[in-house]
């Protein structure tokens, strides 16, 4: 059985369907951004991604900001496993009331200047959970959030767009 697996991964190859076309206009906007992200910050930025009870949908919207198109990672924004190491909060769905503390920790663990962004309509505000013996609602209802991102899910560039708007509101505002 294996042989015949293998003999036919020879004979037929790799089979993969062609990388998808993101559009010259988005392709554009993307190194655009990206420019004025390493013209800001002049070196990295880290970010912890924290889902308080989302489907998954902006997490998935997330990862894809590592891949080719989008090459977060060759920004010099990566994403760290520990709040003590981030300049960002990057919070997804609506605060369930388990999450509620562990989302208060864990903005108090993140070093100022730190920057909050809510991605996703129940990030912003409370989707379709809304507020409820369950939800705390939107983010901005437990921690100050810096920007919000709407969409269910928010595409990779909105959210690149997003994380550029927070960081231009800090730099203007001098913290």
């Amino acid at each position: 059985m294996v042989w015949k697996v293998l003999r036919q991964i020879g004979r037929v190859g790799t089979v993969s369907e062609p990388a998808p076309d993101i559009g010259d206009e988005n392709a554009l906007e993307t190194s655009r951004i990206q420019r004025e992200l390493l013209s800001i910050l002049g070196q990295a930025l880290t970010i912890r991604e924290v889902d308080t009870g989302s489907c998954n949908g902006c997490e998935l919207e997330i990862n894809a900001l590592g891949n080719p198109y989008y090459n977060l990672e060759g920004l010099g924004i990566k994403f760290v496993a520990s709040p003590r190491h981030a300049d960002m909060l990057l919070v997804t769905g609506p605060v369930s009331r388990n999450m509620e503390t562990a989302l208060r920790r864990t903005y108090e663990a993140t070093p100022e200047p730190k920057l909050v962004v809510a991605v996703g309509d129940c990030a912003c505000d409370g989707g379709v959970f809304g507020q409820s013996y369950a939800t705390c609602g939107q983010v901005a209802n437990i921690i100050p959030v810096d920007e919000t991102i709407p969409g269910c899910p928010p595409p990779p560039l909105e959210i690149l767009r997003g994380i550029l708007k927070a960081v231009r509101r800090r730099i203007k505002s001098g913290d």
